[in-house]
């Protein structure tokens, strides 16, 4: 099991992702300097999204995430635990099918998705090796999981620049974009307190998936996973 993430009451995390649902899309656009942009094409391709496959796009938010899959011909279900989300989702989005769900405790037979991908969403759950757990049981023999998170950037420069952007540029550029700064706090701890890279791929595979591996974006800032069930 990796080092201790940063505990927060999971009603607590969603209230906080309620508050910033109108704004979210635009602010993450903003903190990231732009390159939440890439760093979701990434996922797009780790994901290989066609017609005939099925996906599980998990912390999916107002569903931005999902567009692609959609738009690559893929069946594919938004969840997210964040009642405010998704229903700033459903406002975009009327006819898709967003779902409420705890990603520990997912409303989905086994074995129903080809993939289940969750981008910036699994740093927030509070038992993440059971949510890592129920994306195999949720997933097809065969079938793929591709998960995107901050990580720990790979150049000890780097790493202590980008440390101190988390801890005080983020959080006052917040301030200015954000309906609810006081998230973008918690963001930066959790995202100090996660595992790195290598640490992440051994939760993953105790969980019972296999062929771990991952692809490090922008220097490490962001880790793609990619695993397959056996």
């Amino acid at each position: 099991m990796s080092r201790a993430t940063l505990q927060k009451d999971p009603k607590d995390v969603a209230a906080m992702f309620d508050d910033v649902a109108a704004k979210y899309d635009l602010t993450n656009d903003v903190l990231s300097l732009g390159q939440d942009r890439l760093w979701r094409r990434a996922v797009h391709r780790a994901v290989g999204a066609g017609p005939g496959m099925r996906i599980l796009d998990i912390a999916a938010g107002t569903a931005t995430s999902s567009e692609p899959f959609v738009a690559a011909g893929a069946e594919v279900v938004p969840a997210d635990f964040s009642l405010g989300m998704l229903r700033e989702g459903r406002r975009r989005r009327p006819s898709w099918p967003l779902t409420a769900a705890d990603a520990t405790k997912l409303p989905f037979a086994d074995a129903s998705f080809d993939v289940v991908t969750m981008s910036f969403g699994l740093r927030n759950v509070s038992d993440y090796p059971a949510a890592l757990a129920e994306f195999v049981r949720v997933t097809k023999p065969g079938g793929r999981l591709v998960i995107c998170e901050f990580s720990q950037p790979v150049v000890p420069v780097f790493r202590t620049v980008y440390s101190n952007y988390l801890m005080a540029a983020l959080p006052t550029i917040a301030r200015r974009v954000s309906s609810n700064p006081d998230s973008y706090v918690y963001l930066a701890e959790s995202i100090q307190a996660w595992p790195d890279q290598a640490e992440l791929a051994q939760d993953i595979g105790d969980a019972g998936w296999s062929e771990v591996e991952w692809r490090n974006l922008t220097g490490g800032v962001v880790a793609v996973h990619r695993a397959v069930k056996p």
